[in-house]
Protein backbone atom coordinates (compact mmCIF):
# COMPACT_ATOMS: atom_id res chain seq x y z
CA UNK A 1 0.00 0.00 0.00
CA UNK A 2 1.33 3.46 -0.89
CA UNK A 3 1.06 6.45 1.38
CA UNK A 4 2.26 5.00 4.66
CA UNK A 5 4.58 6.44 7.31
CA UNK A 6 8.03 4.85 7.60
CA UNK A 7 8.31 1.89 9.95
CA UNK A 8 10.67 2.44 12.91
CA UNK A 9 11.33 0.99 16.35
CA UNK A 10 9.40 2.25 19.37
CA UNK A 11 12.24 4.41 20.70
CA UNK A 12 12.56 6.25 17.37
CA UNK A 13 8.81 6.72 17.22
CA UNK A 14 8.76 8.07 20.78
CA UNK A 15 11.47 10.62 19.98
CA UNK A 16 9.51 11.90 16.98
CA UNK A 17 6.32 11.90 19.02
CA UNK A 18 7.95 13.93 21.80
CA UNK A 19 9.18 16.50 19.28
CA UNK A 20 5.67 16.93 17.88
CA UNK A 21 4.29 17.17 21.42
CA UNK A 22 6.24 20.39 21.94
CA UNK A 23 4.38 21.94 18.99
CA UNK A 24 1.07 20.57 20.23
CA UNK A 25 1.57 22.09 23.67
CA UNK A 26 2.44 25.44 22.13
CA UNK A 27 -0.71 25.21 20.03
CA UNK A 28 -2.76 24.48 23.16
CA UNK A 29 -1.28 27.43 25.04
CA UNK A 30 -2.00 29.74 22.10
CA UNK A 31 -5.57 28.44 22.06
CA UNK A 32 -5.85 29.26 25.77
CA UNK A 33 -4.59 32.78 25.09
CA UNK A 34 -7.13 33.27 22.30
CA UNK A 35 -9.91 32.01 24.60
CA UNK A 36 -8.81 34.56 27.21
CA UNK A 37 -9.02 37.32 24.59
CA UNK A 38 -12.42 36.01 23.52
CA UNK A 39 -13.70 36.44 27.08
CA UNK A 40 -12.65 40.08 26.96
CA UNK A 41 -14.61 40.97 23.83
CA UNK A 42 -17.21 43.72 24.25
CA UNK A 43 -20.86 42.70 24.02
CA UNK A 44 -24.04 43.97 22.36
CA UNK A 45 -27.37 44.32 24.16
CA UNK A 46 -30.51 43.23 22.31
CA UNK A 47 -34.20 42.67 22.99
CA UNK A 48 -34.53 39.27 24.64
CA UNK A 49 -38.32 39.44 24.64
CA UNK A 50 -38.59 38.83 20.89
CA UNK A 51 -40.74 35.72 20.30
CA UNK A 52 -39.31 32.49 18.90
CA UNK A 53 -41.35 29.35 18.21
CA UNK A 54 -40.61 25.98 19.78
CA UNK A 55 -42.38 22.81 20.86
CA UNK A 56 -44.52 24.80 23.30
CA UNK A 57 -45.40 27.52 20.82
CA UNK A 58 -44.17 31.12 20.84
CA UNK A 59 -41.90 32.02 23.75
CA UNK A 60 -39.53 34.93 24.40
CA UNK A 61 -35.92 34.33 23.44
CA UNK A 62 -35.13 34.72 27.14
CA UNK A 63 -36.68 31.29 27.71
CA UNK A 64 -33.78 29.65 25.86
CA UNK A 65 -31.56 30.51 28.84
CA UNK A 66 -33.70 28.15 30.96
CA UNK A 67 -33.01 30.38 33.95
CA UNK A 68 -29.23 30.20 33.50
CA UNK A 69 -26.99 33.19 32.87
CA UNK A 70 -25.26 31.89 29.74
CA UNK A 71 -26.48 30.38 26.50
CA UNK A 72 -24.81 28.86 23.43
CA UNK A 73 -26.89 28.49 20.27
CA UNK A 74 -26.20 26.77 16.98
CA UNK A 75 -27.94 28.43 14.04
CA UNK A 76 -28.91 25.58 11.73
CA UNK A 77 -29.33 26.39 8.03
CA UNK A 78 -32.70 25.56 6.51
CA UNK A 79 -34.17 24.88 3.06
CA UNK A 80 -37.89 25.64 2.97
CA UNK A 81 -40.04 22.80 1.69
CA UNK A 82 -37.15 20.36 1.34
CA UNK A 83 -37.48 16.74 2.54
CA UNK A 84 -35.26 15.65 5.40
CA UNK A 85 -32.51 14.46 3.05
CA UNK A 86 -32.45 17.90 1.41
CA UNK A 87 -31.41 19.78 4.54
CA UNK A 88 -27.86 21.03 5.05
CA UNK A 89 -25.39 18.18 5.42
CA UNK A 90 -22.81 20.47 7.05
CA UNK A 91 -25.24 21.69 9.69
CA UNK A 92 -26.30 18.09 10.28
CA UNK A 93 -22.82 17.54 11.71
CA UNK A 94 -23.46 19.76 14.71
CA UNK A 95 -26.60 18.35 16.39
CA UNK A 96 -25.55 14.80 15.56
CA UNK A 97 -22.32 15.29 17.49
CA UNK A 98 -23.75 17.37 20.32
CA UNK A 99 -27.23 16.61 21.56
CA UNK A 100 -26.80 16.48 25.34
CA UNK A 101 -25.82 19.66 27.18
CA UNK A 102 -25.60 18.05 30.65
CA UNK A 103 -22.02 19.21 31.21
CA UNK A 104 -22.80 22.71 29.94
CA UNK A 105 -25.85 22.84 32.18
CA UNK A 106 -23.73 21.80 35.17
CA UNK A 107 -21.51 24.80 34.42
CA UNK A 108 -24.53 27.12 34.21
CA UNK A 109 -24.75 27.26 30.41
CA UNK A 110 -27.80 26.35 28.34
CA UNK A 111 -27.71 25.12 24.74
CA UNK A 112 -30.27 25.25 21.94
CA UNK A 113 -30.65 25.07 18.17
CA UNK A 114 -32.40 27.76 16.15
CA UNK A 115 -33.25 27.85 12.47
CA UNK A 116 -35.20 29.98 10.01
CA UNK A 117 -37.50 27.14 8.99
CA UNK A 118 -41.23 27.20 9.67
CA UNK A 119 -41.84 25.39 12.95
CA UNK A 120 -44.04 22.62 11.49
CA UNK A 121 -41.26 21.63 9.08
CA UNK A 122 -38.57 21.95 11.74
CA UNK A 123 -40.51 19.85 14.25
CA UNK A 124 -40.89 17.02 11.73
CA UNK A 125 -37.16 17.10 10.94
CA UNK A 126 -36.18 17.11 14.62
CA UNK A 127 -38.51 14.17 15.30
CA UNK A 128 -37.12 12.20 12.35
CA UNK A 129 -33.52 12.81 13.42
CA UNK A 130 -34.29 11.92 17.04
CA UNK A 131 -32.69 15.07 18.45
CA UNK A 132 -33.21 15.69 22.16
CA UNK A 133 -31.95 19.26 22.49
CA UNK A 134 -34.45 22.14 22.28
CA UNK A 135 -35.04 23.61 18.83
CA UNK A 136 -36.71 26.90 17.89
CA UNK A 137 -37.77 28.70 14.76
CA UNK A 138 -36.44 32.26 14.48
CA UNK A 139 -38.14 32.88 11.16
CA UNK A 140 -38.23 36.55 10.20
CA UNK A 141 -35.99 37.69 13.05
CA UNK A 142 -32.80 39.69 12.58
CA UNK A 143 -29.41 39.27 14.24
CA UNK A 144 -28.39 38.53 16.88
CA UNK A 145 -31.32 36.15 17.50
CA UNK A 146 -32.02 35.24 13.88
CA UNK A 147 -30.23 36.49 10.79
CA UNK A 148 -27.70 34.42 8.89
CA UNK A 149 -27.47 30.75 9.85
CA UNK A 150 -24.46 28.40 10.21
CA UNK A 151 -23.06 30.06 13.33
CA UNK A 152 -22.25 29.10 16.90
CA UNK A 153 -23.27 32.07 19.02
CA UNK A 154 -22.90 32.85 22.72
CA UNK A 155 -25.16 35.04 24.83
CA UNK A 156 -25.17 36.40 28.37
CA UNK A 157 -28.17 37.24 30.54
CA UNK A 158 -28.28 39.80 33.35
CA UNK A 159 -31.76 39.53 34.81
CA UNK A 160 -34.08 40.42 31.93
CA UNK A 161 -31.29 42.01 29.87
CA UNK A 162 -29.66 39.92 27.13
CA UNK A 163 -26.35 40.37 25.35
CA UNK A 164 -24.52 38.94 22.33
CA UNK A 165 -20.97 38.02 23.39
CA UNK A 166 -19.43 35.89 20.62
CA UNK A 167 -20.21 34.28 17.27
CA UNK A 168 -18.25 32.11 14.83
CA UNK A 169 -18.92 30.27 11.59
CA UNK A 170 -17.11 28.12 9.03
CA UNK A 171 -14.32 26.12 10.63
CA UNK A 172 -15.00 27.95 13.89
CA UNK A 173 -17.89 25.54 14.44
CA UNK A 174 -15.59 22.49 14.25
CA UNK A 175 -15.06 22.50 18.03
CA UNK A 176 -18.45 20.78 18.34
CA UNK A 177 -17.57 18.06 15.84
CA UNK A 178 -15.61 15.32 17.57
CA UNK A 179 -15.33 13.23 14.41
CA UNK A 180 -13.17 15.85 12.68
CA UNK A 181 -10.90 16.07 15.72
CA UNK A 182 -10.42 12.30 15.71
CA UNK A 183 -9.82 12.22 11.95
CA UNK A 184 -7.09 14.82 12.44
CA UNK A 185 -5.32 12.26 14.67
CA UNK A 186 -5.32 9.57 11.99
CA UNK A 187 -2.70 8.87 9.31
CA UNK A 188 -5.07 9.61 6.42
CA UNK A 189 -6.67 12.64 8.08
CA UNK A 190 -9.91 13.93 6.59
CA UNK A 191 -8.93 12.95 3.07
CA UNK A 192 -9.59 16.49 1.85
CA UNK A 193 -7.62 18.28 -0.85
CA UNK A 194 -6.66 21.29 1.29
CA UNK A 195 -4.72 19.14 3.78
CA UNK A 196 -0.92 19.07 3.52
CA UNK A 197 -0.04 15.42 3.00
CA UNK A 198 3.28 13.61 2.59
CA UNK A 199 4.25 12.43 -0.92
CA UNK A 200 2.45 9.26 -2.00
CA UNK A 201 -0.65 9.81 0.13
CA UNK A 202 -4.06 9.25 -1.51
CA UNK A 203 -5.28 12.34 -3.36
CA UNK A 204 -7.68 14.40 -1.25
CA UNK A 205 -11.22 15.21 -2.29
CA UNK A 206 -13.40 18.28 -1.73
CA UNK A 207 -14.13 19.36 1.83
CA UNK A 208 -16.80 17.24 3.50
CA UNK A 209 -16.91 14.67 0.69
CA UNK A 210 -17.92 11.95 3.17
CA UNK A 211 -20.83 13.90 4.69
CA UNK A 212 -23.42 12.54 2.25
CA UNK A 213 -23.83 9.03 0.90
CA UNK A 214 -26.19 6.94 -1.18
CA UNK A 215 -28.01 3.82 0.01
CA UNK A 216 -24.88 1.73 -0.60
CA UNK A 217 -22.76 3.92 1.66
CA UNK A 218 -20.85 5.48 -1.24
CA UNK A 219 -20.00 9.16 -0.96
CA UNK A 220 -22.40 11.06 -3.17
CA UNK A 221 -24.00 14.46 -3.60
CA UNK A 222 -26.41 12.98 -6.12
CA UNK A 223 -30.18 13.15 -6.01
CA UNK A 224 -30.28 9.76 -4.26
CA UNK A 225 -28.08 10.80 -1.34
CA UNK A 226 -28.72 12.07 2.17
CA UNK A 227 -26.56 13.19 5.16
CA UNK A 228 -24.83 10.05 6.41
CA UNK A 229 -26.41 10.01 9.92
CA UNK A 230 -29.86 9.86 8.36
CA UNK A 231 -29.27 6.33 7.07
CA UNK A 232 -29.44 5.11 10.68
CA UNK A 233 -32.88 6.65 11.23
CA UNK A 234 -36.01 4.48 10.96
CA UNK A 235 -37.61 4.70 7.54
CA UNK A 236 -34.60 6.32 5.87
CA UNK A 237 -34.62 4.42 2.59
CA UNK A 238 -33.37 5.28 -0.90
CA UNK A 239 -34.54 8.63 -2.19
CA UNK A 240 -35.06 10.16 -5.60
CA UNK A 241 -34.60 13.88 -4.97
CA UNK A 242 -32.83 16.24 -2.59
CA UNK A 243 -35.80 18.56 -2.84
CA UNK A 244 -33.70 21.68 -3.35
CA UNK A 245 -31.58 23.36 -5.94
CA UNK A 246 -27.85 22.71 -5.80
CA UNK A 247 -25.83 20.63 -3.41
CA UNK A 248 -24.29 22.69 -0.61
CA UNK A 249 -21.03 21.35 0.78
Amino acid sequence: MTGQPPVVDLATWQKARDELLLREKAHTREGDAIAAARRRLPMVEFDGTVPVVGADGPVPFLDLFQGRDELVVYKHMWWDGAPHQGQCEGCTHIPWHFDDAAYLNARGVSFAFVTTGAWDEVAAFVSFMGYASPWYSVRGLDDPVGGEMGYLTSYLRDGSRTFLTYSTTGRGTERVNGSLGLLDMTVRGRGEAWEVQPPGWPEGRHAGWFWRSDADGESSWGEDSRPVPQWTRPGAGPVTTLGRQGHGH
